[in-house]
């Protein structure tokens, strides 16, 4: 159990670290598609895209390092008065009763959608847009998998935290 919860950790980091890079260049880009709209009256649906595109895959692909930095959104008011047992149990019960029922709804119901893309080649809508749709909806399963391993690793730790062990 501890190879697992420190592989699925080590990949939620490095990814995670590795996506937040989108953020910085998400910047530039809003700053020049402003700057080239409102000063130059220029537009390109592609840098208006490109920047959709980095915040999509910034959020699918960050959403495993959040949870596994507890950064995601909690009623926090209850949780963080509880005792560490109880704590634990909460976890385990989100993990196996919200999240991942969730990640495996999201996961089958988007594959059909996935596959049509790819079987399409599917494209930007718009003149000018960016090609390689099919790549963007790729992500909606692999953010299911990511998500869905690191919400094991927090059950994973809580329960060890449950049986006693120290290291959790």
């Amino acid at each position: 159990m501890d190879k697992f919860i420190a592989a699925v950790d080590a990949l939620s980091d490095f990814i995670g670290r590795t996506v937040s890079w989108l953020l910085l260049f998400m910047v530039i880009t809003a700053v020049a598609v402003a700057l080239l709209r409102y000063v130059f009256s220029i537009g390109f649906v592609w840098m208006q895209e490109s920047y959709l595109w980095m915040h999509g895959a910034l959020m699918m692909l960050g959403a495993s390092y959040a949870l596994r930095h507890d950064a995601h959104v909690r009623v926090d008011v209850f949780y963080s008065r509880m005792p560490p047992r109880r704590r634990a149990l909460v976890d385990i019960a989100g993990v196996f009763l919200f999240l991942l029922p969730m990640v495996v709804v999201i996961f089958y119901v988007s594959l059909p959608y996935v596959a049509e893309s790819w079987q399409k080649r599917e494209s930007s809508f718009q003149a000018g847009g960016l090609p390689g749709v099919y790549v963007m909806k790729t992500l909606i399963p692999v953010f299911c998998i990511l998500l869905g391993l690191q919400g094991l690793s927090l059950a994973a730790k809580a329960w060890k935290m449950l049986k006693g062990d120290n290291d959790a």
